[in-house]
């Protein structure tokens, strides 16, 4: 309990400062938290029971913006993790690609809007080269930084032992560079969602930034708020979830660590 009370005191304490002085406010633009529940459960969980009390915007706007989100992380994460371990376990290649990745990931995503409507048009093509063009280089730059900071003595002992290439790559080169690579799929991660609603704000029929934007059209601030705080929970909720992969995979380095320090030690 206590353990509870520390993680969510703060956010409870900060959620009922918010109430109280939205209420003193009286500000339309800024409705209290009670009333962002209230048109969030209305938007979204007044269907009938056998949907489980899913309405159909969860259906038109919540699933399709989920799926771009997961869809476009995905292709992002297979292609940066295989062209970065390509570059990064080449002598040459960096020179070569390094300035081009270099601009590729200073440049913003979002002013390839533009670029891709007039290639894709509105739809989720544009949405998804948008999510994917913006979340790849995290992924690809830190798995080129781990893959060459991989231990000589390790790549020099599969090489004596004449194992093939895949397993050289799968067992020895990846393993070592996971840490990195785990780390540049979480900011990958929080990337993507931002520009899944950047991409719905632009160009889109549909999904959670579409909403956004239709609620403040409508001046219907209390379901503009909702979808606000539902991005807000799905990114702490994604973010979560992959923390909870990085530590099971990861598992293996902590417990060579702590073996480390007790040979260390004694």
């Amino acid at each position: 309990m206590s353990r509870v009370l520390t993680r969510w005191g703060p956010t409870a304490v900060l959620i009922a400062a918010w109430e109280l002085a939205a209420r003193a406010a009286a500000d339309p633009f800024f409705p209290w938290p009670s009333a962002i529940a209230a048109a969030a459960a209305h938007s979204w969980l007044a269907g009938p029971p056998e949907r489980l009390f899913l309405t159909d915007e969860v259906f038109a706007d919540i699933v399709p913006s989920l799926a771009r989100l997961t869809g476009a992380w995905s292709v992002a994460a297979v292609v940066g993790v295989v062209v970065g371990t390509a570059a990064g376990r080449s002598r040459t290649a960096l020179d070569y690609l390094g300035p081009v990745f270099a601009f590729a990931r200073a440049l913003p995503p979002p002013v390839l809007i533009p670029v891709f409507l007039a290639m894709f048009h509105i739809g989720t093509p544009m949405q998804l080269a948008t999510i994917v063009m913006g979340s790849l280089w995290p992924v690809l730059l830190n798995t080129v930084d781990g893959v060459r900071s991989v231990d000589p003595v390790q790549w020099q002992t599969a090489l004596s032992f004449r194992t093939p290439a895949v397993y050289r790559i799968g067992a020895v080169v990846l393993p070592a560079a996971a840490p990195k690579i785990l780390a540049g799929l979480r900011v990958s991660l929080s990337i993507a969602l931002i520009l899944m609603v950047v991409s719905e704000l632009v160009g889109a029929t549909n999904g959670i930034g579409y909403r956004l934007v239709l609620a403040q059209q409508q001046f219907d601030f209390p379901r503009m708020w909702s979808g606000i705080v539902l991005l807000a929970v799905l990114g702490y909720g994604l973010n979560t979830a992959l923390l909870v992969v990085e530590r099971r995979a990861l598992r293996w380095q902590n417990v060579r660590e702590r073996k480390w320090r007790l040979a260390h030690d004694a």
